[in-house]
């Protein structure tokens, strides 16, 4: 190099081109930098043809995070079920202040009161300001289906394709459910579908919008259009889709997993039946995994058709 930069911690000296030798052996910092590059490393992303590609191994012995990289590539699988299995993300105990102050609670556009039937909630919720998701979603995604329902099947959120046609489960997740209720003889249109939070929460990278799960204040925010689509539905049987659709129906967290299979009877008599969200199944990268996952859920649907007709 023509030229080199030294640093003692409270100067910076620029100086002429520098041996290899004269650098130090390692650097302070290094560590510090591994236990960030591990944290925001997400395995569900985890493409390592492409990775090589644009950064091939005879690069790697000037990262100081090289060394980590074949335990993070054969651990990825594991660590994004675990990712997935994840409880939703609780702010911080300063959260609630922070927002209201920001953010103000402002009423809808209509008075939610006045709405007495499922296409007058949905109009009413077109102008839903309950939380900040609606500064950047495209519209509101409320439920779809009959007004006279037995089941309600609750989902996490709109996805991107949702957010667009303003539609529930209309994306790759939706398509995959809609298939596992046909396989099990559900009829699709004689069920209700909705999510626990009616706005996309997302993560702009690029040109793209990924996915960033609801926190529990945005799920409690919009609990009151849950809680209403059920006061004008009233249907015998819910089903929770994941852990953010089960801490919205319940109040309060539970592992999915765990209790996966399970009727939860609410005080109100409502009976929760919990399963996984059918974006899990999409996340599987080993065929076996997936089709064996696809099975168990198809076995849930068909549980949920009995519990239909008790």
């Amino acid at each position: 190099p023509y030229a080199s930069a030294d640093w003692d911690g409270e100067r910076l000296a620029i100086g002429p081109g520098a041996a290899k030798g004269d650098a130090p052996d390692q650097d302070d910092t290094e560590a510090l930098w591994r236990i960030y590059f591990e944290n925001i490393f997400n395995p569900a992303r985890l493409k390592v043809k492409a990775m090589q590609k644009e950064m091939p191994k005879k690069y790697w012995r000037n990262l100081p995070e090289a060394s980590l990289i074949p335990d993070m590539i054969a651990g990825a699988d594991k660590a994004a079920k675990d990712m997935i299995a994840k409880m939703p993300t609780t702010p911080a105990p300063h959260h609630a202040k922070v927002q209201a102050r920001h953010w103000p609670k402002q009423p809808a556009e209509a008075p939610e009161d006045d709405a007495d039937t499922i296409p007058e909630l949905r109009e009413v919720a077109k102008g839903c300001h309950r939380c900040p998701l609606w500064r950047d979603a495209t519209q509101t995604v409320f439920g779809e289906g009959p007004d006279n329902a037995k089941v309600i099947f609750v989902g996490e959120q709109p996805g991107d394709q949702e957010d667009l046609a303003g539609k529930p489960f209309v994306g790759p997740a939706g398509k995959v459910f809609d298939a596992i209720l046909d396989d099990a003889g559900v009829d699709r249109q004689k069920v209700y579908v909705t999510n626990a939070v009616k706005h996309f929460k997302f993560e702009p990278r690029g040109k793209r919008r990924i996915h960033s799960k609801p926190n529990s204040g945005e799920i409690q925010a919009c609990r009151w259009w849950i809680d209403q689509e059920f006061e004008l539905i009233k249907p015998n049987l819910a089903v929770a889709l994941g852990a953010t659709a089960a801490m919205s129906l319940l109040g309060k967290a539970i592992p999915v997993t765990k209790m996966r299979g399970q009727v939860i009877e609410r005080e109100d008599g409502l009976r929760v039946f919990i399963t996984i969200h059918p974006s899990f199944i999409l996340r599987i990268r080993e065929s076996a995994d997936k089709e064996a996952e696809r099975e168990r859920f198809l076995q849930d649907m068909k549980l949920v058709k009995r519990l239909m007709a008790a």
